[in-house]
């Protein structure tokens, strides 16, 4: 934010909880108070230099996946787990770089903002324009995946760490599991210390997947087993 953006160091943390807080990450807040930047630039330089590299292959949690390109998966050996991934570029696949239009900040279209702009930004509790950034926690972000992937919600497991974006997704119809927490909540179905422990919190969805192949193979034995009268 200081060296792209130019936005003085001393408001940088301030800045990043404030518009974390409202538009769920700080990318979509930034581009909703004004800042016009590419994103593939925003997040070569803010997530292409983590350290990747310490991820390791998962085989338990492999093995507790369903067994039929994000990089992330591919470092833990779960590319082949999953038909689709959804991402950030499926839900913004046009990269724009007008603001919102918006009267709040109509007058605020280009790449940095004034000091006062700033100044006023950190010192009130505004309410602040919506942004053009589509991405959780907001119901629209989940609409747009249950449409792209073809989904019913209310047949579908959501697993996330963030409690506000499993808040949205119960309210739109989505069982919930909360990973990294033992705390159930109203917005909460089940609650895993580790995605490790799926088969131990969720020991119906194996035995369904079970049952299915058992009446599946019991199908095909029917069909091909010659039967005389």
């Amino acid at each position: 934010m200081n060296t792209k953006l130019g936005i003085p160091e001393d408001k940088v943390p301030e800045m990043c909880v404030r518009l974390n807080k409202e538009y769920g990450t700080t990318m979509a807040g930034l581009r909703a108070i004004g800042y016009d930047f590419d994103y593939d630039d925003y997040h070569s330089f803010v997530h292409g230099r983590l350290p990747y590299e310490i991820l390791k292959p998962d085989p338990v949690l492999k093995k507790s996946s369903s067994e039929r390109t994000h990089s992330e998966s591919s470092r833990l050996g779960l590319e082949d787990c999953f038909e689709g991934v959804i991402c950030f570029e499926t839900l913004n696949p046009i990269n724009k770089t007008d603001a919102p239009d918006n009267e709040d900040n109509a007058n605020l279209k280009g790449s940095k903002l004034s000091t006062d702009f700033i100044e006023k930004f950190c010192a009130t509790s505004q309410v602040l324009p919506k942004t053009p950034v589509v991405c959780k926690p907001f119901a629209y972000a989940f609409e747009q995946a249950f449409k792209i992937a073809k989904i019913n919600p209310q047949r579908t497991l959501f697993f996330d760490d963030s409690i506000r974006n499993l808040q949205t997704g119960k309210g739109m119809g989505l069982h919930t599991i909360w990973v990294g927490s033992s705390h159930r909540t109203k917005d909460v179905d089940y609650a895993l210390e580790s995605i490790h422990n799926m088969r131990e919190a969720l020991p119906e969805l194996w035995e369904a997947i079970e049952t299915m192949e058992e009446v599946h193979y019991s199908e095909m034995v029917a069909m091909e087993t010659p039967v005389r009268a």
